[in-house]
């Protein structure tokens, strides 16, 4: 079950459903699927997955909380997948949530290095949990290379520190993506992460339309293979939630399980369930030793020594 922003938003609503289609066909089983237009079909559609028989439900994205709840109550021998969201207590709902901040920081570690402007920049679609964790992410991740570099690149959209920053307010305004690039592409940021699913077609719009050098960052999904737009040539690098495969391995463990395993799944650096992609076309655009740091970052954060701190962080 998506939310608004449908199944074929590049994005995580695209890898859940795309987990599911996988571990049905690996099982041999038939699945539904219900794809939410707006708000008001979040309840209605989880209710029709389960009037339909379904056994196990996956539903994409922290929105989707109050409808899946209420289900889940109502329902108790039905078995829910929560992406995105871990307030749920209920004996037969398993969370699975991502630790963004770790490949989050990387990617704005690598924003930074890239830049030539000193100004690089983040904006979400929706001010909620799952988009400000990639957000708090990239602003420690620039942060963390002016300490080590002596720079001092700067991040607009965003302040960790403040948890303010620009949001288009939902995932579906192309024209408001648009105009929030512009203003940022006004103040010479040449590196820009939008958190908001398909709506980075508005900021690569923006790109083109101003003829700007800058490039754009992709999330969740690699969007250097995921883009279907002729954006490919701005993609910088990608922060990977490798949604899918924490899906399977949630329906997996949910499936094997004698009686039903809730137990939260977090994806993390440290278990492959985030990342940084390749920079594919840039790969010989950015700094040589950029490569190497990223690597030492990344251990650093899994071993605890470099911290990478948010306040929407999952918690065991």
């Amino acid at each position: 079950m998506s939310d608004t922003a449908g199944f074929n938003d590049h994005s995580f609503n695209e890898q859940s459903f795309n987990a599911v289609k996988t571990i049905a066909g690996r099982a041999g089983v038939s699945y539904k699927s219900a794809q939410s237009k707006t708000a008001a079909d979040y309840v209605p559609n989880v209710n029709q997955l389960v009037a339909a028989g379904c056994t196990d439900v996956v539903a994409s994205g922290f929105n989707l909380v109050a409808a899946v709840k209420a289900a889940a109550t109502a329902n108790p021998k039905v078995n829910f997948i929560m992406v995105d969201d871990n307030s749920i207590k209920l004996p037969n709902v398993k969370d699975v949530v991502f630790a963004t901040n770790q490949g989050a920081f990387l990617g704005g570690y690598a924003a930074a290095a890239y830049s030539k402007t000193g100004v690089v920049a983040t904006w979400g679609g929706q001010e909620i949990p799952p988009v400000t964790i990639y957000m708090d992410g990239f602003w420690d991740g620039v942060q963390y290379y002016n300490q080590k570099n002596g720079k001092n690149v700067k991040v607009l959209g965003w302040n960790e520190q403040t948890q303010k920053g620009t949001f288009v307010g939902n995932f579906t305004d192309q024209n408001a993506a648009k105009t929030i690039t512009t203003n940022f592409l006004n103040q010479k940021a040449d590196v820009i992460m939008p958190v908001a699913g398909s709506l980075y077609e508005g900021g690569g719009a923006a790109i083109r339309s101003t003829k700007a050098d800058a490039v754009l960052m992709g999330v969740d999904a690699d969007l250097f293979l995921t883009d279907t737009n002729g954006y490919q040539n701005l993609i910088l690098v990608s922060v990977l939630k490798n949604i899918d495969t924490a899906v399977q391995t949630a329906l997996s463990q949910a499936a094997t399980s004698a009686t039903f395993d809730n137990t939260q799944y977090i994806a993390t650096l440290k278990n492959g369930g985030v990342g940084l992609s390749p920079f594919h076309d840039f790969a010989s655009k950015v700094p040589a030793s950029l490569s190497g740091d990223i690597t030492t970052i990344a251990a650093g954060i899994e071993d605890g020594s470099i911290p990478a701190p948010s306040p929407s962080e999952p918690k065991a």
